[in-house]
């Protein structure tokens, strides 16, 4: 990748986080004004990045179909379309649904719930593998040489005083998901909620997880166990559909 596609895509990753001016994104970038205007606004005539009236770009509307039709031919999200929508129903929490897309743990699929709570988690974001349940249940079934891959560039956040924060905690709660063939996130990422995960699979290995969350003060951890089989039914259901 050229210098040049690879500030492009930088600029794109940047705006999808949150919408920024040429002058913000020339800072962040250490570029002159002017060129990065230039840049955005070769993005803006393509449809990629979209100028609001406030000045500030965000992702534009060629870009967003772009993904969308990329979503639709994911296999993972439309093997669980249905059985994603059908646990929502009858749980009522927020549902994800997480494809191993090469080395990046990426949202394929989500139904939130009424609680009107944000979250970290969009469709086409990737999941940080370190401190999801999501994470935390794909990298105990891969094999040793994919989550090294996988790992390599975990810059190690520290989102909340329970978020792992290097190797040995992470591998111990591995160690833990593999025995179980689950996972949790006990308020790692977002100390208001917390999340119950199990990995999707097919003869091949693992290719995702399905998950539940919900907000921390409704239901903790030890409350969100009551799922686990309907979450497991879930996934086991999503892999006849993947065949």
């Amino acid at each position: 990748m050229t210098g040049t596609t690879h500030r492009i895509a930088e600029i794109i990753e940047r705006i999808a986080e949150e919408p920024l001016s040429v002058a913000e994104l020339a800072e962040d970038f250490d570029v002159h004004r002017s060129s990065m205007f230039r840049q955005l606004k070769s993005l803006e005539q393509v449809g990629y990045v979209h100028r609001r009236e406030d000045a500030r770009f965000v992702v534009g509307a060629k870009l967003i179909a772009l993904a969308r039709l990329s979503f639709d031919d994911v296999d993972l999200r439309r093997a669980g379309y249905r059985h994603v929508r059908r646990l929502h129903a009858k749980i009522g929490h927020t549902i994800q649904l997480v494809s191993l897309i090469g080395d990046s743990l990426i949202y394929v699929d989500k139904v939130e719930s009424a609680s009107g709570v944000g979250m970290y988690s969009r469709i086409g974001r990737e999941a940080p593998a370190y401190c999801s349940g999501v994470g935390k249940v794909i990298l105990a079934a891969v094999d040793p040489y994919r989550r090294e891959a996988i790992l390599d560039s975990v810059p190690w956040k520290q989102f909340t005083p329970n978020t792992f924060t290097n190797r040995a905690q992470l591998d111990e709660a591995l160690e833990l998901a593999a025995e179980r063939g689950w996972a949790v996130d006990d308020r790692e990422l977002d100390m208001l909620i917390n999340c119950l995960a199990v990995p999707i699979s097919r003869p091949s290995g693992i290719v995702g997880a399905v998950s539940v969350t919900a907000v921390s003060s409704v239901e903790d951890i030890e409350a969100l166990m009551k799922y686990l089989p309907l979450l497991q039914d879930t996934a086991r259901a999503i892999e006849v559909e993947l065949g």
